[in-house]
């Protein structure tokens, strides 16, 4: 095992979603934080990370902004709108279902 997990599907939106809660982030900003807070054990791809982005902006649950990173470094900074705490409500719901839901089933196996 490579000691990396891969993203279930849908899950990268509330990893996202997630993130810019604690406030406008740009692109490379989120992959890192996702990446710092799972202890290294999720890492988002760039061919991934950029899609899904796009994909929220166009759902109307972020929004970005041209700004400069701490570097110095021209970027797109993302934040989040009220329908997308919204959504992100909903997401954190489902999420704890499916882990709850989870649990039932594995511990039905012992």
């Amino acid at each position: 095992m490579s000691g990396k997990l891969d993203l279930l599907q849908g899950t990268l939106d509330l990893l996202i979603l997630r993130t810019l809660q604690w406030g406008p982030q740009h692109g490379h900003g989120i992959g890192q934080a996702i990446r710092s807070r799972s202890d290294d054990l999720l890492q988002v791809e760039h061919g991934s990370l950029y899609p899904a982005l796009h994909r929220l902006r166009r759902e109307g649950w972020i929004e970005s902004e041209w700004g400069v990173t701490e570097n110095n470094q021209r970027a797109k900074f993302y934040r989040l709108t009220a329908t997308g705490k919204k959504q992100l409500a909903a997401e954190e719901t489902r999420w704890k279902l499916f882990v709850k839901t989870m649990g039932r089933v594995l511990r039905s196996q012992e």
